[in-house]
């Protein structure tokens, strides 16, 4: 028989191994304070991403107190390599930066509080990976955004793609869940990007620029 989805994910986060001290802390955090993380599945995945493509530069649209980038952090081998993280909260970045202290890698950060949006736009250069983990109603914007800035070959990576089910409803009519389907079509449509979306945790989006 099959399980139901949640008991999968459940399952997926009790075999994934034990993280490091700084990661542990991070998790408890989340869960104590109901503050929305990937968790260990999709953070994994993300580290995976890392180490498959080696990339140099990393822009995060929407990087709370940091459990993303540090996974994502762990995993660069490149010296010279950085992560771009954007937050609108100077709380979250301040949490964020004595978690990267305690892990020994705030020199592979830079850090910027504001509107992830606009901060991409003030970036120059382009990106080997974009993380998209922002308000998903600005989903859409997001990739539009994200795609001009990424080179040929690079990931953009979103999270929430199922948004827990709801994006199965055609009575959800909230502003969040139209702008996951907004994406969603985006990203299956669009002749730049070849898309799958995976089924982990919430679903991520992972599209590879032509």
């Amino acid at each position: 028989m099959a399980l139901p989805f949640i008991d999968v994910n459940q399952y997926l986060t009790e075999v994934t191994p034990k993280r490091d001290e700084v990661l542990a802390e991070m998790e408890n955090y989340a869960h104590d304070n109901r503050f929305p993380i990937v968790g260990p599945t999709s953070g994994s995945f993300l580290h995976q991403m890392v180490l498959l493509t080696c990339p140099k530069r990393i822009f995060e649209m929407g990087s709370g107190f940091g459990y993303s980038a540090y996974w994502m952090a762990k995993a660069l081998k490149d010296p010279e390599a950085k992560i771009n993280c954007t937050d609108g909260s100077m709380e979250n970045a301040e949490r964020a930066a004595g978690y990267f202290q305690r892990g020994g890698i705030t020199d592979r950060i830079d850090y910027q509080v504001g509107n992830a949006l606009e901060i991409i736009d003030q970036t120059v250069g382009e990106f080997d990976i974009i993380y998209n983990d922002i308000d998903k109603d600005s989903y859409p914007e997001a990739f539009h955004k994200a795609l001009p800035r990424l080179r040929s070959g690079g990931l953009f990576i979103t999270d929430n793609l199922l948004w827990q089910g709801r994006v199965m409803s055609d009575t959800d009519q909230s502003q969040t869940t139209l702008g996951i389907k907004e994406l969603t079509r985006l990203l299956y449509e669009s002749k730049e990007v070849f898309t799958t979306v995976i089924p982990l945790r919430d679903g991520l989006a992972v599209a590879v620029k032509y």
